[in-house]
């Protein structure tokens, strides 16, 4: 599913137009990526957890080469499904 058939099918479930389905739909992606790029942790209870994480600096290799090489510290965003989503994807 693509964002314009999530935004249709959110859309047909809570009885309102595209745009406004698609205006929730960004107004919720910009709040996560906010609180998240502040730091803060944005939990959906049962569903997604979103929340940033630092990554140490490490040692890799290239995988071409081989060779060693130094890989700079780093912060990423961690997604953790919860417990509603992981029984949705087994089919129950």
């Amino acid at each position: 599913m693509n964002k314009s058939e999530l935004i249709a099918a959110m859309a047909a479930g809570a009885g309102v137009s595209q745009k406004d389905a698609g205006a929730c739909l960004d107004a919720m992606m910009d709040t996560v990526a906010g609180c998240v790029r502040a730091g803060d942790k944005v939990n959906i209870p049962g569903w997604l957890s979103f929340e940033q994480v630092e990554r140490a600096a490490r040692m890799g290799r290239n995988p071409a080469t081989g060779a060693e090489m130094h890989i700079a510290a780093s912060t990423a965003v961690k997604v953790k499904a919860g417990s509603k989503l992981k029984a949705a994807g087994k089919g129950n």
